[in-house]
């Protein structure tokens, strides 16, 4: 079956349809809200500040929130929040015991965790908002300073905060795909469109020649390709369980696999070496003329080597670091031990856990290096080749990564209704 017969598809399963519509929907709430302005600010010049943000964490930040913060809008904290709050969180299962203990406890323990992370979105975004309405008195963008601008600022951008996670959260569970992800996904590609209007614009003033406008196209499409394939890409460890005998009943006895993605740790590793490796950039305006802070400055920016070499090493840090944070080799030997499983050739409990470490860290290798790749190439495709757009990094990563996910589960709702998927070979066929 053909691409168009799986979108027809889509839309002849009552439930199916009924999920795409409502995330839709939601989807364009989220946009609607990205439209109005946070009271008591002057656009024009928080967008005249924002023209020179280019490669700092605050134009990091505006990424995530969808272009919300350089508008100044409702929205403007947008997801982080959240984000942060389920990263902390996430930690701290790795070194408080009490929070360790709650993950092991399967659906009750993910819901406390889940309602301790909403707390600590609440409380992130109070600090973020007051900190946002203090800068923006600073840069003297803000029509009436003062007390009640401020309390009007942090009401109206932490409630925005919330019910952002709140409109993710709806799309979770009744429509498809992950909601905080796709909300994201939703901010970054809004900027797709003006980003291929200034490419044809370079290319028709001949800013940016055709020969090198070809290159990038192919560039763009085996980075694409490379994503994917970095994405999906998995080593299964084979695991057979023995077989046991209650009564007359036989339990055991399946062969199975842990699949070792290739890219545990996802986009992480890359958020938190942008936030270092920006840090002086971000800092550098507030001490004015200063030689130390300019020549810094100068070094954790591209092309600089110093730039590329330190960004690259935190990258691949970050990978392995995180990767250790969310998939512990010594739990998965004891579940298997405990489920009288073993992978053929190898004892049970230590040896098992130094195994799959073992394998862990040689997958993850390349899968670090191509991170660090995929981060650089957009600096360097704009400094060598004047592409007059970010292509690549952290927001290419995050649609190509949620792009696939959700594809994903439209496809489970395919396949079992005897549907032909996207990701199908042909092995099924639609039922007439």
């Amino acid at each position: 079956m053909n691409i168009t017969g799986s979108y027809q598809n889509m839309f002849r399963i009552p439930e199916l349809k009924r999920r795409l519509l409502f995330t839709a929907m939601i989807l364009i709430v989220y946009r609607l809200g990205g439209h109005i302005t946070t009271p008591g600010v002057d656009l024009d010049a928080i967008k005249q500040f924002f023209e020179g943000q280019s490669g700092t964490l605050v134009a990091l930040y505006d990424m995530f929130a969808g272009g919300n913060l350089s508008q100044a809008t409702i929205f403007a904290l947008g997801i982080m929040p959240y984000i942060s709050a389920s990263i902390i969180f996430q930690l701290l299962q790795a070194v408080i015991p009490y929070f360790e203990k709650l993950a092991k406890e399967g659906d009750e323990g993910r819901k406390k965790i889940q309602q301790y992370t909403r707390w600590g979105t609440l409380g992130l975004a109070l600090v973020q908002s007051f900190g946002v309405s203090f800068t923006l008195e600073r840069l003297g963008v803000v029509q009436d300073p003062g007390i009640g601008f401020k309390l009007v600022t942090m009401l109206t951008l932490t409630t925005g905060t919330m019910f952002v996670m709140w409109l993710g959260e709806q799309i979770t569970e009744h429509g498809i795909g992950n909601g905080i992800s796709l909300i994201i996904f939703t901010g970054i590609i809004a900027r797709y469109p003006t980003d291929l209007l200034n490419t044809f614009q370079s290319l028709r003033t001949g800013q940016m020649h055709w020969l090198t406008g070809i290159i990038v196209s192919v560039l763009m499409i085996g980075v694409i390709a490379g994503i994917i394939a970095i994405t999906q890409g998995q080593r299964k460890i084979p695991v057979q369980y023995a077989k046991k005998i209650v009564g007359r009943r036989v339990y055991g006895g399946a062969n199975t696999h842990i699949p070792l993605r290739v890219n545990t740790a996802g986009v992480i590793p890359i958020i938190f070496a942008q936030s270092i490796i920006m840090f002086p950039a971000t800092l550098g305006p507030f001490f004015g003329e200063n030689a130390f802070m300019d020549a810094l400055t100068r070094m954790f920016q591209p092309p600089h080597l110093v730039y590329i070499v330190s960004y690259s090493a935190l990258i691949i840090l970050f990978t392995y670091f995180y990767t250790a944070v969310i998939l512990n080799p010594v739990d998965l030997a004891d579940n298997m031990k405990k489920n009288s499983g073993f992978i053929p050739g190898v004892r049970p409990g230590k040896k098992t856990a130094e195994y799959i470490d073992r394998v862990l860290t040689r997958v993850t290798l390349p899968g670090a290096f191509f991170l660090a790749l995929i981060a650089i190439m957009p600096d360097l495709m704009i400094y060598y080749f004047n592409v007059p757009f970010q292509f690549g990094g952290t927001g290419l990563l995050i649609v190509v990564g949620v792009g696939l996910d959700t594809l994903q589960q439209i496809e489970s709702h395919l396949v079992m209704r005897h549907y032909d998927g996207f990701m199908s070979k042909g092995r099924l066929r639609a039922r007439r």
